[in-house]
């Protein structure tokens, strides 16, 4: 049950980190295009979080809370990868998934006024701002989940004599 566990959890981190992957390299290619083509790249980022990186973070989530709740795994990398997912889901449901909507309306809103408004762009900023402070606290809850270090000294310990 275990192994299927955190083969689950691998999934929803390959949605998850694919998903901003994708919302990264189609920012770049399609940076300073027409209002249209903008309309197209924030249709595809807004469908892409509700289809990837949405549901990888909750597979994410409900992995490691069993890991935490069934299995109880109370070691220090735990701790620290649920905090960092915890950072990670503010993130996402309080900022970059209202985000998504607003960007797309004024995006839209571009195409009639031929040009994209200078909200869109604060916003767009901000989004990127928003979505860079992601960067360390997935680094480390991968880091954690991967390697599952003995940080303390009693679980070192633990390690040596296993």
């Amino acid at each position: 049950m275990k192994k299927l566990l955190n083969f689950l959890g691998d999934i929803g981190n390959i949605l998850y980190v694919g998903g901003i992957l994708s919302h990264i390299v189609i920012g770049i290619l399609f940076a300073g295009s027409d209002p249209q083509t903008t309309v197209t790249v924030y249709t595809y980022k807004l469908q892409s979080a509700y289809i990837l990186i949405l549901p990888g973070l909750g597979l994410k989530i409900i992995t490691d809370l069993m890991l935490f709740f069934i299995f109880a795994e109370r070691a220090w990398w735990m701790w620290i990868k649920l905090a960092a997912m915890t950072f990670l889901t503010v993130n996402a449901a309080v900022f970059l998934v209202p985000m998504m909507p607003e960007l797309l309306a004024m995006a839209e809103a571009g195409v009639v006024d031929g040009e994209l408004s200078e909200a869109f762009h604060a916003l767009e900023a901000r989004e990127q701002l928003v979505g860079m402070s992601n960067i360390i606290p997935l680094l480390i809850e991968l880091i954690m989940g991967g390697f599952k270090p003995a940080i303390s000294k009693a679980e070192r310990s633990k390690a040596v004599n296993a």
